[in-house]
């Protein structure tokens, strides 16, 4: 079940963010994954930014070839001492102070510069026009970083593991977990739960949820509300970056991460029910977990390679048994 909840973490963050987008803008976005990738390599291009690093020729030490031993030393260390080597450490906890404006931008950008013109169109050209947006997308990130994973370091505090044996009272070392997956899973509680607070409590999002249910009267009552759908569309960015931020420790990125989570994510998307946040947060988790069981190896020897099917397994069954899923409502998608 531990294990479950780091990946269900990412399939809730992604998948809270696609339902977003879907319930203010009515628009199937297949670019939602390449977000998610964005918002990795901008802990990766943090990353590699603090780590340019300063040659200096030792004076006093040489190589076996008899050639000065080269110090390198990390420029935000040379200049900020202590403070320099604190920031290359945490570098992806301080990718998020970039991931937010940057993802931001990037999502009001891709709103205003593309999406809108595709509100009032079939479903399917919404979803080949952002299908082809996500494959642009990865192309420049492979095109600027290549094609191989790159390794992202939690800082070495967090790198350790929790022992709930010990906590709970059994035998340490009975159930260990790592921290940096649970700090992933605190880390995504707290986004969720702000996005639904931001929702739920303030002024700006209850006329959001009034649009999402009404549009056109909220339009007819002056206020514009487009302007805050596009101001929606980058806060669905901004969380789906933030997912791919604080990820990367467990997953190294490539240019195709975004693809890896993105159907999985529509898959529970659907479960949850189209356009019901709530769903899309619970059918996250409960998909991560029950793919966690199906991992373990007594599972999969009775049953080989059921952690490679079981959440379409699961989606079927559900969509059987509920064909508007978890928490659909009536009439979304059925038009």
């Amino acid at each position: 079940m531990l294990n479950g909840l780091d990946k269900g973490s990412a399939y809730a963050l992604i998948a809270l963010g696609l339902t977003l987008i879907f319930g203010t803008l009515g628009v199937v976005n297949f670019a939602h994954g390449a977000l998610f990738m964005l918002g990795a390599f901008c802990a990766v291009a943090l990353n590699k930014l603090l780590s340019l690093q300063k040659v200096v020729l030792s004076e006093t030490e040489t190589t076996a070839w008899g050639t000065p031993v080269e110090i390198r030393t990390p420029y935000v260390e040379a200049w900020f001492g202590d403070l320099g080597r604190l920031l290359v450490d945490y570098s992806v906890p301080v990718s998020i102070l970039v991931a937010i404006p940057f993802m931001l931008i990037v999502g009001v950008v891709m709103e205003r510069g593309l999406i809108k013109h595709f509100y009032k169109r079939p479903h399917a050209e919404q979803i080949l026009v952002t299908f082809g947006l996500a494959i642009v997308l990865q192309e420049i990130i492979k095109a600027w970083f290549g094609a191989n994973p790159i390794p992202q370091p939690a800082p070495e505090d967090l790198r350790g593991m929790v022992d709930f044996g010990v906590i709970i009272g059994i035998d340490a070392g009975n159930v260990v977990y790592p921290l940096w997956r649970l700090i992933y899973f605190l880390f995504a509680a707290v986004i969720v739960g702000s996005v639904f607070a931001f929702l739920q409590f303030t002024t700006f999002g209850m006329v959001v949820r009034a649009g999402m249910a009404d549009r056109e009267t909220v339009g007819l009552l002056g206020i514009d509300i487009d302007k805050r759908f596009t101001l929606m569309f980058g806060l669905a960015a901004v969380v789906a970056g933030l997912a791919g931020v604080m990820y990367t420790p467990i997953l190294s990125p490539d240019y195709h991460l975004g693809m890896d989570f993105l159907v999985l994510s529509f898959v529970v998307v659907v479960v949850g029910g189209m356009g019901s946040l709530p769903g899309a947060v619970a059918a996250g988790f409960l998909l991560g977990i029950l793919q966690s069981f199906a991992s373990m190896n007594e599972v999969k020897e009775i049953f080989p390679g059921i952690d490679q099917i079981i959440i379409y397994l699961i989606a079927v069954v559900i969509l059987l048994a509920r064909p508007r899923g978890l928490m659909g409502r009536k009439g979304v998608m059925e038009t």
